[in-house]
C-alpha cells in the first residue's frame, strides 16, 4: 500500500527530532492523523509560530522573541559574571539551581573539528566582544563534559586568558545523592582532583 506523500512528508519531518527513528516516527503520523488532528494543528501552529518568532538575543545568543532577552536587560543580575553554555537548554539548567545570578552567553553548540565546526561556528568572535566589554571579570566555562565540550571549554579559556580575563570552570564529581559505589570511575578520580578544602 502507497501512504499518501503528505503523510510520507509529515514522517520524514518527525525523523528530524532528536531519537525518533523510522518507525517511531510513523507511529506518530499515524496517531496525529488518525486519532489527535487538533494535535496536529496545534503542532503545527506552534512550529510555526516559534521558527517566525524566535531568533537570537543580540547580547547572549539565546532564544528570545525581542532584540534582547529578559535576562539581559534583568538589572538585578551581576553583569561581572558571565557563565558559557553550549545550549539554551543548559542556560535553563544552570537558572533552575537557583545558585548563578550572573548574565550568560550561549555558544549554539561546541567545536568540533571531524564535523567542520569551528570557532566562527560557535560565535567565538561575539563572545569575546562580549566578555571584554568592560563590565566582565570572571567567565564561567560551564560547557558539557564530553571531549568536545571539554576542548570547547579549553579553547575558549586560552582565547579569554590571553585577554586578560579570570576564567573558570564547572567543578565535575560525585552527584549530590550519588553513591560511590554507583558512580563510575572517571566521575570519582575528577571528584578527587576536583576536591576542596572544608
Amino acid at each position: 500500500m502507497k501512504h499518501p506523500s503528505s503523510l510520507d512528508f509529515l514522517t520524514e519531518a518527525l525523523r528530524r527530532l532528536p531519537g525518533v527513528g523510522p518507525k517511531s516516527a510513523q507511529r506518530m503520523a499515524y496517531h496525529l492523523m488518525q486519532h489527535d488532528r487538533e494535535g496536529a494543528a496545534l503542532l503545527g501552529r506552534a512550529l510555526t509560530q516559534a521558527v517566525d518568532k524566535i531568533h537570537h538575543c543580540t547580547r547572549c545568543n539565546t532564544f528570545t522573541e525581542k532584540e534582547v532577552c529578559e535576562t539581559c536587560l534583568d538589572t538585578e543580575r551581576d553583569a561581572s559574571l558571565l557563565c558559557v553554555v553550549e545550549t539554551p537548554a543548559d542556560q535553563l539548567m544552570i537558572e533552575q539551581t537557583l545558585t548563578y545570578k550572573g548574565l550568560y552567553f550561549v555558544l549554539m553548540g561546541h567545536l568540533s573539528p571531524l564535523d567542520g565546526i569551528g570557532p566562527k561556528d560557535i560565535h567565538l568572535e561575539k563572545l569575546i566582544a562580549r566578555a571584554t566589554d568592560g563590565l566582565v571579570q570572571e567567565v564561567v566555562l560551564a560547557t558539557n563534559f564530553t571531549n568536545e565540550g571539554e576542548a570547547t571549554a579549553h579553547y575558549i579559556s586560552e582565547t579569554l586568558k590571553a585577554r586578560g580575563l579570570k576564567v573558570s570552570r564547572l567543578a565535575r564529581g560525585v552527584p549530590v545523592g550519588g553513591e560511590l559505589e554507583y558512580v563510575d570511575a572517571g566521575t570519582i578520580a575528577r571528584a578527587m582532583l576536583d576536591r576542596r578544602t572544608t
